[in-house]
């Protein structure tokens, strides 16, 4: 099957830290529209993957190479030339938010569109009304627009996580990693940040690939789940096939 039939592909991808193996010869492919969850246990490889996904780290030279939305990503260890054009597609959704602090929950969502508008604008905050419009529809979505011109940093995780979402929105990314979404947050916040996700991936065909360490939410909210276990993946099937003995 052709790479342009897959929303992710990875191949054979390996990275080591010293003498210890992060990823062991990892493979990968989702569809476009697919929510997937990726569950282990900490050290399992779960975030290294995300972070190759993204192209913020390479892989090992000898290893192999991958793909987002038919683009390459990174082969052989080397991140490909036009990175920024192809992470314009990817929406990552940080553990810790990733947002500033000090600025507004609303200019925090239009960072999402930096790598559409001129760098003079962007260093300079501007934006135009057009560009304000889409970022707080964005917020309305996930239901925080109330909130858009107030820092980011009084708003609670939860909260702040939505505006990550958000951000991915506003965006236009084809493909949404999320790295423990849900790690810091309460049972309500969690629950949010999840029922967000999936209304992401089923009104606007986003590619979800959430990295989860609660297997019950994973089997609640995606049909397919890649668990991991010492950098390699050890099952990759429907949830309801999920044996517990795989993490």
């Amino acid at each position: 099957m052709g790479c342009s039939m897959h929303a992710i592909e990875v191949t054979a991808l390996s990275k080591s830290f010293g003498a210890r193996r992060a990823l062991d010869s990892v493979s990968l492919q989702l569809r476009p529209g697919e929510m997937v969850a990726l569950i282990g246990a900490s050290g399992s490889g779960k975030s290294t993957l995300l972070r190759h996904l993204s192209g913020f780290v390479a892989g090992d030279a000898s290893s192999g190479e991958l793909r987002v939305m038919g683009q390459l990503v990174q082969s052989q260890g080397r991140i490909a030339s036009n990175i920024r054009s192809v992470r314009a597609q990817i929406g990552f959704v940080f553990q810790q938010f990733n947002l500033v602090g000090r600025m507004s929950l609303l200019n925090n969502v239009l960072t999402g569109q930096l790598h559409r508008i001129p760098l003079h604008r962007s260093l300079l905050q501007w934006f135009t009304r057009s560009e304000r419009a889409a970022g707080l529809q964005a917020l309305a979505e996930v239901g925080i627009d109330d909130y858009a011109f107030q820092r980011a940093s009084t708003l609670s995780g939860g909260q702040q996580q939505r505006a990550a979402i958000a951000r991915a929105l506003v965006q236009g990314a084809k493909v949404v990693l999320a790295d423990e979404p849900i790690a810091s947050l309460d049972p309500e916040s969690s629950r949010k940040v999840m029922d967000m996700l999936a209304r992401v991936n089923r009104e606007h065909g986003c590619t979800v690939l959430v990295s989860l360490h609660q297997v019950d939410v994973a089997l609640r909210y995606c049909q397919r789940v890649v668990a991991m276990r010492e950098g390699r993946v050890v099952y990759d099937g429907p949830s309801s096939a999920l044996n517990p003995a795989f993490l």
